[in-house]
Formats: C-alpha cells, structure tokens, sequence
C-alpha cells in the first residue's frame, strides 16, 4: 500500500466524506439520542456493503470488515452532539437550537464512514478483521464503557485500536500525540451549601450559603496551589455558581458545579477527597452544611501504547512528511476513548484542523467552533493505513 496513493484515494472521495459530515453538523444530537446519526451511518453501511450490528451502547453501531480468522484491528468515531447554541458562520449550521457538534463528532464519524469505503475496495486483501465503532454518548455518557461492556471488543477479539479527535490547536495536515499518558482523567463536582434563608436586610437571623459557597470557591483554589506537586499537572476549575433569584433574599442553598483533571485515577481520588474534605469542614465552620458529589462517570486517563504511537506516528510521517508529526505533553482534557485503551493496546492522536485563512481558529467546545475541511480526508486515510499496517504486523 502506498502512503501517498492512499491519500490520493481519499482525497478523491473528499467531497463524498464532507458532505455526510455537514449532514451530520446540520442535525447534532446529544448523548444516547443519536437517532438520526444512526440512521444516516446505518444506510452508508448499507450503500457500501458492509455488515454491522446495530443497535449497540442503545444507538451505536458496530460494522466489521475483512475476514474472520486473522487478526483483529479496531477503528472508532463517536458520534454525539454538545448542548450548546452555534454561533460558526458556516452554511451548514446547526438546525437545531441549542446543540452543536461543538466538539467534531461530526468529523469523526465522517472520516470513519470514509475509511470504511476505503477498506471495503481493499476488504478481499485484507489479513483479518477491521472493526468499525460507531460510538454513542463520549460527553459525559461513558459510551466507549458501555460499547466495551456490549462485546464490541469481542467476537473477534480487538488487539488493537485507533482513534482520531479533530485537533484545533495543529495546523491542518498535521497529527499530534505522545506515547504513555495522552489525556488526562476527570471528574465533575456538583457541591450543595444548606443554610437558612431570610430577608437579606436582617442577616443575622439567617445562615448564608452564598457567602459560605465563595469561601469554599476560594479555599478549593489552595489545594492545587500549596498541597500539589507544582511539576505534576492536576486541575480543580469550578464553573458555575448558582443561588437565588431575588437582590434582597437570603436563599437557603447554593450550589457549585466544576470539574477536576489528573493524570491517574489515584491522583484524582486524592483530589475528590479533599474536595470533600474542605467543602464539608468550611461549611460546618459558617454554620451551614455542605453535600458534596461527582455525578456521572469518573473518566480514566488516555494511556496510549508506546508501540501503536509509534505505527501511528510513522504511518503519519509517511502520509504528511516528518516535519507534520509533533510529540505532543499531557492535555488535560478527557476523552471515554481511554474505556477501549484499558482493555486493549491502542492509540488515540489529535489531526490538526486549525486554518487561520477560514476562521478556523476557536477552541473545542467554544459555539464558534470551526473545522478546516481539508483535513477529513488525511483522517480517512489514517485510520485506513492503521488498520492495514497493524493487520500485517500481527500477522508476522
């Protein structure tokens, strides 16, 4: 296989892949609400001949390629929205109030839906089975946990895996990782502070929780800054602040919402710990009382295998030229792709799309976000040159 015939090949079909992914953005649904999402993966597989199972993790979508004895490689693409309002000046902007593909989804399950029609033309040479997961629910919903506990790593056995997140911070024909710990684990933190209300023009007949609140806001902020180890990355951001409605009433509770990041889950237990610890002392210390609790899913830290960064990176210097490959530090932000890279070897990269030409300069998340296009197709042919240097690796 030619790593530049493979890149013609998938710029060829360039069109074909951006239109499935504005389809995509134009109709973004939120976690394990991916309907039309599946719909529109479903009947692509269909089209192209490929066999998948459908549902799986309630609505994804697991396609297989290749035959079964062999090895078994495996590609994944997550496929939900996120609850914010889009703000990109693009033609195909979110018709859907309130959700984006802020974080590119999108893009993700467009470049596998073009892997996946690059690997069928190559399905009859092809040394064993290449999975496809399609995967619901990554914000928040821990679907790569509940695709694992369905058996998508199962019925061949995965022995490896790959997956590529759009990357706004690398220049767009550049890809970006690092062997060992990729990103970080995460946790939300939801704090209730119970006091007494009243009228605000007689405080002392109340015990305030809005003042008892800012001073858990700012005593939190000393646990990363006086007990962490300054050369260990760790993170305590609290978010939203949220108490009353009137300008002259005490309310009885307040609330404090936020996240915190570390590079192991031991790490992130200490921190959760004296979160607690601090919330629940300075609250009795005012006279009111603190509920402390990490909803949703605890994310385990991206650990990327040595070995498969290094078929990755090498593939990539193949496709783009050595000078487009960078080892990238710890990022802080989460990813459930780490569920897969738990159970077996694999590796998670980051492909540039930043193109300061297009606007394509805001960051994940941010209602402004934008893609550079041009960069589907690199992914498409990635995911296809892992897939096929990975089988014959295996099979040596």
């Amino acid at each position: 296989m030619s790593s530049h015939s493979l890149v013609h090949e998938a710029r060829a079909i360039k069109d074909w892949i951006v239109d499935i992914r504005r389809r995509l953005h134009r109709r973004p649904e939120l976690m394990y609400e991916e309907i039309e999402t599946n719909r529109l993966v479903c009947q692509t597989l269909d089209e192209l001949g490929i066999r998948y199972r459908s549902p799986i993790a309630e609505t994804g979508v697991l396609a297989t390629l290749g035959k079964s004895d062999g090895p078994c490689v495996a590609l994944r693409a997550d496929m939900d929205a996120l609850p914010i309002h889009e703000e990109a000046d693009v033609p195909f902007r979110s018709e859907i109030a309130g959700k984006m593909h802020a974080c590119g989804h999108d893009c993700h399950t467009a470049m596998l839906l073009g892997a996946a029609r690059l690997l069928k033309q190559r399905e009859t040479s092809l040394p064993g089975t290449v999975k496809l997961l399609f995967q619901p629910a990554e914000e928040g919903g821990a679907g790569g946990n509940r695709m694992c506990q369905e058996g998508a790593l199962d019925n061949p056995r995965v022995q490896r895996i790959f997956g590529l997140h759009v990357w706004p911070w690398a220049l767009t024909g550049s890809v970006t990782a690092r062997a060992g710990t990729f990103l970080a684990a995460t946790s939300t933190i939801e704090i209730k502070v119970h006091g007494v209300g009243g009228h605000a023009a007689v405080p002392q007949l109340c015990v305030d929780p809005v003042a008892t609140a800012a001073k858990i806001v700012v005593e939190l902020q000393t646990i990363i800054s006086r007990e962490w180890d300054p050369l260990r990355p760790g993170v305590i951001s609290l978010t939203a602040i949220h108490a009353g409605q009137a300008h002259n009433v005490i309310p009885e509770s307040a609330e404090i919402r936020g996240t915190i990041r570390s590079l192991t889950f031991e790490e992130l237990r200490f921190l959760q710990g004296r979160v607690r610890e601090i919330a629940e002392h300075i609250a009795k210390a005012n006279r009111c009382e603190a509920t402390v609790d990490f909803p949703g899913h605890d994310y385990p830290p991206t650990v990327n295998d040595a070995h498969c960064w290094k078929v990755a990176k090498n593939l990539a210097e193949e496709l783009l030229g050595g000078d487009r490959v960078h080892e990238s530090p710890p990022i802080m932000g989460g990813e459930d792709f780490a569920y897969y890279l738990q159970q077996v070897p694999g590796c998670f990269v980051g492909l540039g799309v930043r193109n300061e030409k297009i606007g394509a300069t805001y960051n994940v998340h941010h209602p402004r976000f934008k893609v550079d296009e041009d960069a589907l197709p690199i992914g498409s042919a990635l995911h296809v040159a892992f897939a096929v240097r990975s089988l014959a690796e295996l099979n040596q």
